[in-house]
């Protein structure tokens, strides 16, 4: 199975260990938005799209680059790492997800997990999440992974 993740981890790399961990079980290439082709991308059985979470949003570099991608077909999946909590009624993968069927993509699942955060009112304190993510977060991310590579169906 061929697999790409396009992944935006600009703040402490948090979002890169969970791409990494993820693409460890897929046998994935990891690339920015700036690094991936869309040729590549529309070969490929199964594409990932990541970042952190910026003011309760995916990164723009991100949501940018899938908006720029022309439609066609194929099997894709999202995931988050973030400071804060996700509210379950509204997630942040939701707008990308939304966003990546516009385009035709089926969405298998996304995942999120919590992630060391230094935006502004943290990083008075030091930051939060200070060990995040750690390795029972990056374990999810593999369960996250064999899940959509065997085929289990969505997981969140």
């Amino acid at each position: 199975m061929k697999v790409v993740i396009v992944c935006v981890s600009v703040s402490h790399g948090n979002t890169r260990r969970v791409a990494d961990s993820i693409g460890q079980v897929l046998g994935a290439r990891v690339v920015s938005p700036e690094e991936a082709d869309p040729a590549e991308l529309s070969g490929a059985d199964l594409v990932g799209f990541g970042s952190g979470v910026f003011y309760s949003r995916l990164h723009p570099r991100l949501t940018d680059f899938v908006k720029a991608l022309p439609n066609g077909r194929g099997r894709a999946f999202v995931f988050a790492t973030s400071g804060l909590p996700e509210v379950p009624p509204a997630p942040f993968t939701r707008p990308l997800v939304r966003l990546l069927e516009g385009k035709g993509f089926e969405v298998e699942g996304s995942f999120s997990c919590r992630a060391f955060d230094t935006w502004t009112p943290f990083k008075l304190v030091g930051g939060i999440n200070k060990r995040r993510p750690n390795g029972e977060d990056l374990a999810a991310a593999q369960a996250f992974a064999e899940r959509l590579r065997d085929g289990r169906g969505p997981a969140s």
